[in-house]
């Protein structure tokens, strides 16, 4: 038994080892932008995060997938209450450490644990039929390479085989409480019940390997999971609470002002100036992910790729390049880019590529209307339009490469006041009879 105690302590570390190691690497990169103030309308962001990321609010516009989305959600949250008492059980060499502290209350959790095990299943090979079969259009756009493919069918897959190993466990586990006093009486599981007839022919020796294989599977399956998710689009499960947290509470129509620049055209009208800037005004808008608010930074790592901004986007739709989607992978992408180059050891934005250009393109950005469907659509407030902004500020602002029309427009504006190219005193002609 200490053998096995010590095996688990090692599993345990080695699985707690590379997740720290990937949760720092993430945070390093998500502090290279810039720094953005959040403060107040605590109760706002407290009701989000409760209503959009835990109780999955925005995901119910498509109801047939956010029940089965709750189903996986919530088979999450609450079988992780029986992985506590496989650590527990692992750590202390016990077996159902708390199914005699319990009671009957134990079978009832069991059977919910199962239930919810069963669900989880049906709802994975649903979405596999879906995405597999059925090609829902959004799942095999351009920006869904093999890679985004293969991490979602990963995911359903893994989440089939841990399923199965929970109830292939309590099914082999109810024969042996007839034989071996050290497993204690669970009571009746109902769905695991209907494997018992898998198991109660086979020998007493045999069950136990089957039983502790499955544990075993199952605990370090869960270990794994955790490690492989912090690589994975599935981090949403973790990042979506702060990214609703901080995701702005401004209107959707609001766009964030450059205060040097504010200020500066304020000075100029003599309107004074709403507060006071110093130092030096650095980049205008945005080239790499460095000058990105870091809030942009954790809504890419929490972007669930499920592909609802891109289908609600009138510019993809009518065949433009831009996919608010890939925006945020991309985005995601240059910062993985990063990461691995600092954990080489090398300067991660010095790499001789930026997120303009070499990931993002201008006819991309160029093609955005600023509708904000992408940011209404998004189940975890994630808003790819900052991004988009930002990268345009600086086409326009540090490159001067806008398209000629825009330009045109930019010259009005400065000159008019106006988009039109009519002097103010000119403007309302048109309603002088």
């Amino acid at each position: 038994m200490i053998v096995q105690q010590l095996a688990f302590i090692l599993v345990l570390a080695t699985a707690a080892f590379f997740i720290r190691k990937r949760v720092l690497l993430i945070r390093n990169t998500i502090k290279l932008g810039k720094e953005r103030p959040v403060t107040g309308r605590k109760r706002e962001r407290l009701k989000n995060m409760l209503l959009i990321a835990l109780g999955q609010k925005k995901m119910f516009k498509k109801i047939i997938p956010a029940i089965l989305h709750l189903f996986i959600y919530a088979g999450f949250l609450v079988i992780n209450l029986e992985v506590l008492e496989f650590l527990v059980d692992g750590i202390l060499g016990t077996h159902r450490i708390f199914a005699p502290w319990l009671g009957s209350f134990y079978t009832v959790l069991m059977n919910v644990f199962e239930l919810l095990a069963v669900a989880v299943l049906l709802a994975c090979v649903f979405f596999l039929i879906r995405r597999n079969v059925l090609k829902v259009p959004r799942f095999w756009t351009a920006e869904m390479t093999r890679w985004p493919r293969l991490d979602a069918n990963v995911i359903l897959f893994t989440e089939i085989v841990l399923m199965t190993a929970i109830l292939t466990m309590n099914a082999a586990d109810q024969v042996l409480q007839t034989r071996d006093s050290h497993y204690t009486a669970t009571g009746s599981l109902f769905f695991s019940s209907f494997l018992i007839p898998l198991f109660e022919n086979l020998g007493t020796t045999t069950l136990l390997v089957i039983e502790r294989f499955a544990w075993w599977f199952h605990i370090i399956g869960i270990l794994g999971f955790a490690v492989y998710v912090t690589y994975s689009k599935h981090l949403h499960i973790f990042l979506a609470f702060p990214n609703t947290y901080f995701a702005s509470l401004e209107p959707k129509g609001y766009i964030n002002n450059m205060p040097v620049v504010t200020n500066e055209v304020k000075s100029m009208l003599g309107l004074g100036t709403s507060e006071t800037v110093t130092g030096e005004p650095g980049r205008f808008g945005a080239k790499d992910v460095n000058d990105l608010p870091w809030t942009s930074l954790v809504a890419a790592y929490s972007c669930t790729e499920c592909g609802r901004c891109t289908s609600e986007c009138p510019a993809n739709q009518t065949g433009k390049k831009l996919s608010p989607r890939k925006i945020m992978m991309d985005t995601r992408d240059r910062l993985e880019a990063i990461g691995k180059t600092i954990a080489a050891g090398g300067e991660g934005l010095n790499d001789g590529k930026t997120l303009l250009n070499d990931y993002i393109s201008k006819e991309e950005i160029n093609a955005c209307t600023s509708c904000n469907a992408c940011v209404e659509a998004c189940p975890v407030m994630i808003n790819p339009l900052e991004i988009i902004i930002e990268l345009r500020r600086y086409v326009a602002m540090e490159e001067s490469r806008s398209p000629a029309q825009w330009n045109s427009m930019f010259q009005n504006m400065e000159t008019s006041f106006a988009p039109w190219k009519f002097s103010a005193a000119d403007r309302f002609n048109w309603a002088n009879d």
